[in-house]
């Protein structure tokens, strides 16, 4: 390679910043190198080939983001605007969810608080935000009670079991006037499947074992989940391409792109995997962990399109510090889609891979 190729890049030479600048400017003339650039990069793909109309785009969900308010802020947004069009997220984040749209209060306050004398008051902490006892007693009694309502007397996905509780939701919104609020709630009305990976760790998921004790008939079947999250990726590939952001690591990033080794490896069925890929992580690879796991290495399972790598970025940086860069830059730079509505095809879709797949089985 020669020095001219080498050095074919934007030079390193951005303006002042100043006051007239927008986010996306921002990020596109002074995020320059290390993880800043890996941030711009993560913007530019999720705002541009991302969003074409024929990529289906995934999000997993990990670590406290609703409580923090980022579901408010900017995933209910990106839904809004058809930049998400399914999720697969920890119970905890949609459990947390709900306090929103019931018209509950958190607050923002420190680390370094005595949490002998929170617990003394009934305040709960995570890392930084305060709550009352009462905000999740209260939560609790919504769920326990909605279990027990005849539509959800049955087996289910967990992504009928979210959508049945966003319509609820959504009605509680509006008698509150707190419309806007709950990533439940946007996704119902958007027609976003979200599912729960662990669908038992979860205060929602303890309310429904405990209501299973009191002889309540709701079941959340994983099986339902890993077949429909596969049906998804497999019928957005079969005329389109698929596109993975991961927000953090843990079981919610391996749900989503384990869809990639049970379409192909389980079930037999040829596929190139995921074509695009942008994960926010504070994990390390080197330690062998999942959330630390780039890429590269998901090539090797089938996960991601190798011929696609060069499309993948991984940033190291806090996803509370990331996402609202990257949602302000989508909506700025990036127009509206039309809403895929999957969880209305969910069904469909299911069925088409179940088909395709029995007949390679029948060949073999």
């Amino acid at each position: 390679m020669t020095k001219h190729n080498w050095l074919s890049r934007a030079r390193i030479a951005p303006p002042a910043i100043n006051a007239d600048f927008s986010v996306a400017e921002l990020i596109d003339q002074t995020f320059m190198a290390y993880n800043g650039a890996r941030l711009r990069e993560a913007c530019q793909l999720f705002s541009g080939p991302m969003q074409d109309p024929k990529v289906t785009i995934g999000v997993s969900l990990t670590g406290a983001l609703t409580p923090a308010g980022l579901g408010c802020s900017c995933l209910v947004p990106l839904i809004e605007r058809g930049m998400i069009d399914w999720i697969v997220s920890t119970g905890a984040n949609l459990y947390h969810d709900t306090h929103f749209a019931l018209g509950m209060s958190l607050h923002a306050g420190s680390p370094f608080l005595d949490d002998r004398e929170l617990r003394k008051d009934q305040i709960i902490r995570i890392y930084d935000i305060l709550f009352s006892y009462d905000v999740l007693l209260d939560t609790d009694k919504f769920y326990y009670e909605l279990i027990f309502g005849q539509e959800f007397q049955r087996t289910m996905g967990s992504a009928e079991f979210h959508y049945l509780a966003g319509k609820y939701l959504a009605a509680r919104e509006e008698a509150l006037g707190v419309q806007g609020k709950s990533l439940l709630v946007a996704a119902y009305k958007a027609g976003v499947p979200i599912y729960t990976s662990s669908p038992g760790d979860s205060s929602t998921g303890m309310n429904v074992a405990a209501a299973a004790l009191h002889g309540n008939k709701c079941v959340i079947d994983p099986s339902i989940d890993v077949n429909e999250t596969a049906a998804l990726v497999y019928d957005a590939t079969q005329d389109g391409f698929s596109g993975v952001l991961i927000l953090g690591g843990g079981s919610p990033k391996n749900f989503v792109l384990q869809t990639e080794p049970h379409i192909q490896e389980v079930l037999g069925l040829p596929n190139n995997g995921h074509t695009y890929f942008i994960q926010v992580t504070d994990a390390r690879p080197d330690t062998g962990g999942l959330s630390g796991a780039t890429p590269a290495e998901a090539v090797s399972w089938g996960k991601i399109d190798p011929d696609r790598l060069p499309d993948s970025v991984v940033c190291y940086v806090d996803t509370t510090v990331a996402l609202p860069l990257m949602t302000a830059y989508a909506i700025e730079k990036a127009p509206a889609r039309p809403l895929r509505r999957l969880y209305d095809r969910r069904v469909e879709m299911t069925a088409r891979i179940q088909k395709d797949s029995l007949e390679v089985r029948r060949k073999k």
